[in-house]
């Protein structure tokens, strides 16, 4: 009799043991369950932010439709030292201007293309969506420019891609306040750095003359 009670409680014992386990493993798998679902959760807010930052606005628009002939212009302006001026120093910096701005124009106008936005034409000058880019040289004042050369050529360079600078740096402050597109405003936020550094250097050059 006593070897069959203790049978029993053996027997019990072993249940009580077989449950409890099964209780621990069901316990543990909603605890991994719950933690993959942890582990998930940071990756929504990235899932989501995406297209957050792909998002854009008008003045996106208008700062990459305004940047680029802006741009282009300077990149006129730059390639003209090459063979006009008369300071290594003028044409060094022309050659920096435009080897930074060739590639922002190729972004601003893949930019554009993937919003189903115009790229302005080649052609385009001073003035686009209504209104005239700061800092645009005037047709005379490049024609002015391209007669140049020398000394004469490096101040009329330097005095006019000072107020060009300024006129982008300006465009830039305003995509930064207003723009939604990441990039864009990133992009902004690096013409607001190097051209105020240039414009700087421009001065000092311009000071030695």
């Amino acid at each position: 009799m006593t070897a069959h009670r203790a049978l029993i409680r053996r027997a019990a014992a072993v249940a009580a043991a077989a449950t409890a386990a099964v209780l621990l493993a069901a316990c543990g798998g909603g605890d991994d369950s719950s933690s993959g679902h942890s582990g998930h959760a940071p990756s929504a807010p990235s899932a989501s932010a995406s297209p957050q930052e792909g998002e854009h606005n008008a003045a996106d628009v208008s700062f990459a439709q305004g940047m680029i002939p802006h741009h282009r212009q300077a990149v006129e302006m730059a390639g003209l030292a090459a063979t006009r001026a008369g300071s290594a120093e003028v044409e060094a910096l022309a050659a920096e201007i435009k080897k930074a701005q060739d590639p922002e124009i190729r972004t601003l106008s893949g930019w554009l293309d993937s919003w189903g936005e115009d790229v302005p034409e080649e052609d385009e000058g001073g003035e686009h969506a209504g209104h005239a880019m700061s800092g645009m040289m005037t047709p005379e004042e490049m024609a002015e420019l391209e007669k140049a050369s020398g000394e004469a050529f490096d101040t009329a360079f330097l005095e006019m891609m000072i107020k060009h600078h300024e006129g982008a740096v300006e465009m830039a402050r305003t995509e930064q306040a207003d723009g939604s597109y990441r990039p864009a405003k990133d992009m902004a936020g690096d013409i607001v750095t190097s051209q105020s550094a240039e414009i700087t250097r421009m001065n000092e050059l311009l000071g030695k003359n």
